[in-house]
């Protein structure tokens, strides 16, 4: 009967230890291909929306008829009045299909004469309903006379102050 208790007080045997062993590795295996998984779908994810911003930036819209709606992109700037006073400006300028000859040229001269604007601007001038109105015919006027009049207007999108 002695003989009886020792078989039974052993140790774990060696099948305990290589089925923990083969748990363990199938949950190392499982657990590195979700990892693998996850990682690709997000950066799957993030290339997407980054090609759609793109195309979404570069995409040129068509009015009705030949008028044509280009971004001119954001514009970061300090105010006159105090240079802790920044201002974004996003804006889209309308234009007669054809009438610029290099459209992409004529945004950048146009993102410039905003900037050199909004250099001489100070926060007073831009406070309110009517600082914005008049904000936004000042560059409409700076934009007809850099265009000589081919822009027919300049769509203010986003304007901020901080």
């Amino acid at each position: 009967m002695a003989a009886k208790t020792d078989e039974t007080t052993k140790k774990p045997g060696k099948g305990w230890i290589a089925a923990l062993a083969l748990v363990t590795l199938v949950a190392v295996g499982t657990g590195g291909a979700l990892g693998t998984y996850l990682v690709t779908t997000v950066e799957k994810a993030v290339d997407r929306k980054n090609r759609d911003d793109h195309d979404k930036a570069a995409k040129v819209l068509t009015y009705t008829g030949d008028l044509t709606l280009r971004s001119v992109g954001p514009v970061v700037t300090n105010l006159a009045d105090s240079a802790d006073t920044w201002v974004r400006l996003e804006s889209s300028v309308v234009f007669k299909a054809g009438s610029l000859p290099t459209p992409d040229v004529t945004l950048a001269e146009i993102r410039q004469d905003i900037v050199a604007y909004m250099r001489t601007v100070s926060l007073a001038q831009v406070e309110g309903a009517s600082g914005l109105l008049h904000l936004r015919e000042d560059l409409n006027e700076r934009v007809a006379q850099r265009t000589k009049g081919q822009v027919r207007e300049l769509i203010l999108e986003t304007v901020i102050v901080q």
